[in-house]
């Protein structure tokens, strides 16, 4: 087991052991938790890549009506998750399983209405290895791909099914592209910038599977002031209802 840390999140809504020198909350965590939106009668959920279950466990706090099926290829990461929805009396709305999103006899076919994914950002090619094996896991695209993501997607997903994710916005060309090869069509997406005069660092998006034509730009989401303070919509995003 990992050498973890406790850690109040959301303000203390949620208490999560997570690991030390593993994959860890961070902002980009709490950004994609505020972004889901999860529609009535879209109660079958999907966290791909859970790591500790944050983003599963916050979901359910904020949604009555839906279960989460939490999956990840770290077994660790799994048992992790499982004690912090123990912790948290959230067992009976989430469930956290060991698996390869690419093993397709993992999960039932065109069973889930939403799936959530926070995937590797980097290629093999990009930078430099960590020597923690579970942070590079979490960082590199040694088990997930887009097109991983792509296939898995599809596979689970019901028809108008929904995806959404965050990913890094120098290979936004890369993403979108896996995405609508396997008919997940963009319908959302909103770049992220760190501040003012900076480039987009992520982009939030929502895809649904089998959908139409059209997709909806919004506006910019900027990290930081002119002060370097936190903006006001970032704030949102640590409350119960988000930014959405």
């Amino acid at each position: 087991m990992f050498e973890t840390t406790q850690n109040d999140i959301l303000y203390g809504r949620l208490k999560l052991l997570q690991p030390l020198n593993g994959p860890r909350v961070n902002l980009d965590t709490i950004l994609l938790s505020a972004w889901v939106k999860i529609r009535s009668g879209h109660g079958r959920v999907l966290e791909a890549g859970c790591a500790s279950g944050a983003i599963s466990l916050l979901l359910v706090m904020k949604y009555n009506n839906i279960h989460v099926t939490g999956i990840d290829i770290q077994s660790e990461l799994v048992e992790l998750a499982n004690i912090n929805a123990e912790n948290n009396n959230l067992l009976d709305k989430v469930k956290f399983i060991n698996g390869d999103l690419r093993d397709k006899n993992i999960l039932p076919s065109q069973y889930f209405d939403v799936l959530v994914i926070n995937p590797p950002y980097e290629s093999l090619t990009a930078g430099r290895k960590s020597p923690e094996h579970s942070r590079t896991t979490a960082r590199l695209e040694l088990t997930c791909t887009p097109h991983d993501v792509a296939e898995f997607a599809y596979r689970v997903l019901k028809s108008r099914g929904r995806l959404f994710t965050i990913f890094k916005s120098e290979r936004l060309d890369v993403f979108l592209s896996a995405m609508k090869n396997k008919g997940i069509i963009p319908k959302r997406l909103r770049p992220v910038y760190p501040k003012m005069n900076y480039n987009s660092d992520v982009f939030l998006s929502e895809f649904i599977k089998d959908g139409g034509e059209g997709m909806n730009l919004l506006p910019p989401l900027f990290v930081r002031d002119e002060n370097n303070n936190y903006t006001q919509e970032i704030l949102k995003a640590y409350e119960p209802d988000g930014f959405i």
